[in-house]
């Protein structure tokens, strides 16, 4: 089915954040659009904001005069629902409360025609719920913008098991010619982004809640080593502890308390204390006036060395360390392969490096019957990252981990050296992140190329999690997997079916 045309009237109920920058990307896409709010004046109020938003924009050269003109002038206030009558799509996006929404929606189905599509932007309401008791469920779908809307690219089409595929298939081409990246998916708790990001938020939790590191130390890694915009502490200390949970809450609770979603208990406590982040002044960290933002712990670096004097003696195939060895290599460090080292290790001074499989340092180093061995964490890019967690195994002496952290500081990367645990923080949270995507993908809530469009639309990843697991290789990043669920013994680890069947065939989730 093909999108809707430019003359198609869209109506926005709930001029919020959210309806207000709905209306204002269906304007710009050239339809006349229709605002409707309850609270009186508050769709005005909104359409006088945009006016200056767009103003705005004038000066910074992203519109020109006669663009915002003609944008202001396709969007109107509906005084009532009734005005709505001649619209082709109305889209709601008012609190999120099922009876509330449902009442909603009888009124329409009463008011407008019975070729008009109803799209809600419910970020956590069954799509299936939303559409019973409707004399025409199969109109009814998910169009779920993410905020800022005019902004973010994302926009989750979501059918409920009524939903006929025509009208999922119409708002997903409308949603492109609006300039957004949409993609399909099913009814189900979270849909995709608020069920797949769980465990960017739940594994740092818990790694703080087990001292494995600090919140700006974790943060600092989870950005400086693994390319996310921001860390989880400072992400929920934006977003608001009070939503965060309670989505959290939400997912536990539709999934009948299945723990992989289980909320966090050092979370909890932040909301009981009204401590909810910046809207508050306080959250994981202080925003009162004067405060400073603690900084990441960092090894010290007692002494410098020249990198002609570093020896460094790789095995034949160094896999995703690759990239760390190619950086020492251009930084003039002295790279020697050599074929008595194991596959995956690299000999720094008196350490033996390799990237974390999942087990802790002095787990693996009883297991090989090793000394002196350093865990590395992942890395999105080793050759432009900024900061790296390493641990070590009991046997391993701070000299020797000091000739780790002096060859890395050389190249300009802080090493943070945090407690022995399984998978350390940037593996571990992209190994959860893929795990989850994988199940999504199992169950059918989604396509492993829209749950990775998703994520990097929708929350900003730097990379998504299938494709993430596809360049660390399927096997690895299920072993790593295999390695958590033994150390804590919790479901919330055991790897997804998927992500065990195409380990076992050597495919990847791209090649499916």
């Amino acid at each position: 089915m093909s999108a809707l045309k430019q003359n198609t009237v869209v109506g926005v109920i709930g001029a919020g954040a959210m309806g207000a920058g709905i209306a204002q990307v269906a304007a710009q896409a050239g339809h006349q659009v229709k605002l409707y709010d309850n609270r009186e004046g508050v769709a005005q109020t909104a359409i006088d904001s945009m006016a200056r938003q767009l103003a705005k924009l004038v000066e910074r050269k992203k519109f020109t005069a006669g663009q915002v003109q003609q944008i202001l002038a396709r969007l109107e206030v509906a005084n009532s629902l009734n005005d709505l009558a001649d619209a082709g799509l109305v889209v709601e996006a008012i609190v999120e409360k099922i009876d509330v929404k449902k009442a909603i929606f009888d009124t329409l189905e009463s008011v407008c025609s019975a070729d008009c599509i109803l799209a809600s932007n419910t970020s956590s309401i069954s799509i299936t719920r939303l559409a019973s008791g409707m004399k025409h469920p199969e109109r009814m779908v998910g169009m779920h913008f993410f905020n800022p809307a005019p902004i973010m690219k994302l926009v989750e089409v979501v059918s409920g098991l009524a939903t006929d595929s025509d009208v999922a298939a119409c708002v997903y081409e409308t949603a492109l010619n609006w300039g957004k990246k949409p993609v399909y998916a099913t009814s189900t708790p979270g849909f995709i982004v608020n069920r797949v990001a769980r465990p960017f938020y739940a594994e740092s939790f818990r790694l703080r809640q087990e001292q494995v590191a600090d919140c700006a130390t974790l943060d600092a890694l989870l950005k400086g080593a693994g390319g996310f915009r921001m860390g989880a502490f400072e992400l929920t200390d934006m977003i608001g502890h009070d939503v965060n949970y309670a989505v959290t809450c939400s997912v536990f609770d539709a999934y009948y308390g299945d723990f992989r979603f289980q909320p966090s208990l050092i979370q909890k406590d932040l909301v009981d204390a009204g401590f909810l982040g910046r809207k508050t002044g306080q959250g994981f960290y202080s925003y009162q006036e004067g405060a400073e933002k603690p900084e990441a712990q960092v090894v010290f670096v007692s002494s410098s060395m020249h990198a002609g004097t570093i020896q460094c003696e790789v095995s034949e195939n160094v896999g995703h360390l690759a990239g760390l060895v190619e950086r020492l290599s251009q930084a003039g460090v002295q790279v020697t392969q050599v074929s008595g080292l194991a596959k995956g290790y690299i000999r720094i001074g008196r350490a033996l490096l390799a990237l974390t499989d999942g087990r802790m340092a002095c787990e693996r180093a009883k297991d090989e019957q090793l000394s002196d061995l350093v865990l590395v964490d992942l890395a999105l890019h080793y050759q432009s990252a900024t900061n790296i967690a390493l641990s070590r195994s009991a046997s391993t002496s701070e000299e020797t981990l000091n000739d780790v952290v002096q060859c890395l500081d050389l190249v300009g990367i802080k090493v943070s050296e945090v407690m022995d645990s399984p998978a350390l923080v940037v593996m571990r949270t992209v190994a959860m992140l893929a795990n989850e995507s994988a199940d999504a993908v199992l169950q059918g809530v989604a396509t492993a190329e829209g749950v990775d469009t998703a994520m990097c639309f929708g929350v900003n990843y730097p990379k998504g999690p299938l494709a993430w697991a596809d360049s660390i290789g399927i096997a690895y990043v299920e072993r790593v997997l295999r390695h958590l669920h033994q150390s804590y013994g919790e479901d919330r680890y055991r790897p997804s079916l998927l992500m065990r069947r195409t380990a076992m065939l050597g495919e990847s989730f791209h090649d499916q």
